[in-house]
């Protein structure tokens, strides 16, 4: 499967960004999906992620109620809504899928960066102060 992340940019502080994930290729294979960034020098850090069903969702604890993770499986896209952007938000957002098998774990989450398959190529959201 091939992931591309989109919806980046400037935006200034306290301002909101909605980001896209679609997914391209072996989409009737079943995938658990994530939201990572990274910025210069520093190693890649997980924001949030959604089970296969959309039933569970897991976010970093710094941004929990500002950041919505979400999906639309019929249009093989994920998204993830930020909102009351910070300065430290800036980063290369990118999204990950997991392959899982989904009568067995249709509701799991997966945080670690290791834990995912395939990788989306980055979309950068810059915040202005």
């Amino acid at each position: 499967v091939q992931l591309q992340a989109s919806g980046g940019g400037l935006v200034q502080a306290g301002g909101s960004q909605r980001l896209s994930c679609v997914a391209s290729g072996r989409t009737h294979d079943t995938y658990a999906m994530g939201w990572f960034r990274q910025t210069p020098g520093k190693e890649r850090e997980f924001v949030a992620a959604i089970s296969w069903s959309g039933s569970n969702t897991w976010y970093l604890d710094s941004i929990k109620g500002r950041f919505t993770i979400s999906r639309e499986s019929a249009k093989n896209t994920m998204y993830l809504q930020i909102y009351n952007l910070k300065p430290e938000d800036t980063a290369v957002y990118y999204c990950a899928g997991k392959l899982i098998d989904s009568s067995t774990m249709p509701h799991r989450i997966y945080t670690a960066g290791k834990d995912y398959n395939y990788w989306g190529q980055g979309t950068q959201v810059t915040v202005s102060s």
